[in-house]
């Protein structure tokens, strides 16, 4: 059984960081591509940022040169660092696994619980 849990989440000021941390298990990690999706209240889910299983990345528009996404295969773990963050970045922040890249959920086959991230002004 797949499983992905987030970490990392908090409350911080504007202007500050946080790292997110998402742990895989139950199936080969490195042969999958990652994503970290957000929901914040009434607004769309978006794709935030994404990593192939090669190490190709993509970001949504309203976080490049402020997030990064990487991946430690050996640790079955994908980050997002959040720098510069903003009050628009509030929203629960959650992981996704699938066989290839999409911007959308229904493109990744699981996904976790999600972690709050709140950023204050």
């Amino acid at each position: 059984q797949v499983q992905l849990v987030e970490s990392g989440g908090g409350l911080v000021q504007a202007g500050g960081s946080l790292r997110l941390s998402c742990a895989a298990s139950g199936r080969a990690f490195s042969s999958f591509t990652m994503g970290w999706f957000r929901q914040a209240p009434g607004k769309q889910r978006e794709l935030v940022a994404a990593i192939t299983s090669g190490g190709s990345t993509n970001y949504a528009d309203s976080v490049k040169g402020r997030f990064t996404i990487s991946r430690d295969n050996a640790k079955n773990t994908v980050y997002l660092q959040m720098n510069n963050l903003k009050p628009g970045d509030t929203a629960v922040y959650f992981c996704a696994t699938g066989p290839s890249y999409g911007i959308y959920t229904s493109r990744y086959d699981y996904r976790g619980q999600g972690t709050q991230v709140t950023v204050s002004s």
